[in-house]
């Protein structure tokens, strides 16, 4: 049984992509809570700058306010075929667990499924394990672990 009345319950959500700048501030609480170095001052102009090779911001709002949020681009890969990669996806703290996480990723798979994409992809912090079980949940399964080397800063 959902907590909340039936105006603020994940089926009366609203999710579209955030264009102007006024709806891209307006994900940055949000977005906080998953890249706590972010600024406010450069979150619009870095998601501008992001755009620009591609990426894309949904919104899942509750009474017109972002309450979670998902950075993504398409790509293609000769292994994946045309996928949507997501960099970002949270929800804020309060409204976990109220079915709008899940809302979203649906939303991100009928966004790919509309992109002729066959699968959607993500990577996810090793520590981040309530993460885990919330994909695993929507029926992503652990294919990979990624790994990265620092390079030293040129000399």
């Amino acid at each position: 049984m959902s907590r909340l009345p039936p105006e603020l319950s994940a089926e009366a959500a609203t999710i579209g992509l955030a264009r102007s700048d006024a709806e891209i501030a307006a994900a940055y609480p949000v977005m906080r809570e998953l890249r706590a170095d972010l600024r406010e001052a450069a979150f619009v102009s870095r998601v501008r700058s992001q755009q620009q090779g591609g990426y894309l911001l949904a919104c899942l709002r509750v009474a017109g306010r972002p309450v979670a949020v998902a950075g993504f681009r398409l790509g293609q890969r000769l292994s994946w075929g045309r996928y949507p990669f997501v960099e970002d996806l949270v929800t804020l703290p309060a409204h976990r667990a109220l079915g709008y996480g899940a809302r979203l990723f649906s939303w991100l798979e009928d966004f790919a499924a509309r992109q002729g994409c066959e699968q959607i992809h993500l990577d996810s912090g090793l520590q981040r394990r309530d993460a885990h079980r919330f994909y695993e949940r929507q029926g992503m399964e652990p294919i990979a672990y990624h790994f990265r080397k620092r390079q030293d800063a040129p000399r």
